[in-house]
């Protein structure tokens, strides 16, 4: 197990340069089963990190470029009809994929946006009353453009809800940004990785995420993070269940990641703003991410002992 982790983590290196906290969190939220949203600037390494991701692990690769005419049978698929076999066949969307890439997913209107509800939450596509599973595993991520408000629909709570963390790579170093320009006659392109795993062992890795222990009094200090922003005055919406057992999942998949077979206290401090941070809504100046980060200060942590 810890060779393949190695081998994803050396691969997605040789595209992307620097932001090892960026791979790093986008793989937790692979192997922890989730989706991964991108909040950041335009020409960063966003849609990059997804191909190169989809091309590591041999999985299909589908990108969506989000506009507001996109309509929801763009994304999913549609019934269209055979005139030689006499009857309608169904003709899959980019939805079908292990990595899909919703880029810019806030210009699309709300009607396209809940179109991916249900796959992201079921991993399946309901159409004229027929269900049909996507490809497992199934990764989805999303960006969008967090300066850049004219002509964009902002995601609702519900569609905010399903992903599993949110992280942004942010301008590289001036070190990094000098390797790019080092590096552009020899390096690698997303299409030129090889796979170094399969669909199969990554259902494997995910199995064994979810066999990571975490100790009773570590729930309940996730819980006491979560309950916390329901009462909290700065915000109008605090963290939902759904949020709770995001972070715990992604809490034991950072532990696996470090190649343990529990979690730590620190895991769940150092994921909890990508995890809840984007699933409140602040009601005064105060961003979401600050509040999660004075809750961090203000709840005791819990003694820990390894199991």
């Amino acid at each position: 197990m810890r060779a393949g982790i190695e081998r994803l983590t050396e691969n997605l290196s040789q595209t992307i340069v620097g932001k090892q906290d960026a791979i790093r969190l986008a793989m937790v939220a692979l192997l922890a089963g989730g989706h991964a949203l991108l909040e950041d600037v335009p020409g960063v390494g966003k849609t990059l990190l997804a191909k190169s991701l989809a091309r590591s692990i041999d999985g299909k690769f589908q990108r969506v470029q989000c506009t507001p005419d996109l309509l929801p049978s763009d994304v999913t698929g549609t019934n269209i009809w055979n005139p030689s076999r006499g009857e309608f066949e169904f003709l899959p969307g980019p939805v079908f994929a292990n990595v899909l890439l919703a880029d810019e997913i806030n210009r699309a209107t709300p009607r396209t946006q809940s179109s991916l509800l249900e796959v992201m939450e079921e991993q399946q596509v309901t159409i004229d009353g027929v269900s049909r599973p996507v490809p497992k595993p199934f990764f989805v991520i999303a960006t969008q453009n967090p300066v850049e408000y004219q002509g964009t629909f902002p995601l609702p709570e519900a569609q905010m809800d399903r992903f599993l963390l949110a992280l942004s790579l942010g301008y590289p170093t001036e070190a990094e940004e000098l390797m790019m320009l080092q590096r552009l006659e020899f390096a690698k392109t997303a299409e030129e990785l090889r796979p170094c795993l399969s669909l199969a062992e990554v259902q494997t890795l995910q199995q064994h995420c979810r066999k990571v222990k975490v100790e009773t009094s570590l729930q309940q200090y996730i819980l006491a993070l979560v309950r916390a922003t329901r009462s909290e005055d700065a915000l109008t919406l605090g963290v939902s269940p759904r949020g709770a057992v995001a972070l715990h999942r992604a809490a034991q998949a950072i532990a696996f990641l470090d190649h343990r077979e529990f979690v730590l206290p620190d895991d769940i401090k150092r994921l909890a703003p990508s995890v809840l941070a984007h699933r409140v809504i602040p009601s005064g100046s105060e961003s979401g991410r600050g509040v999660i980060d004075r809750l961090l200060e203000t709840i005791a942590i819990p003694e820990h002992h390894e199991p």
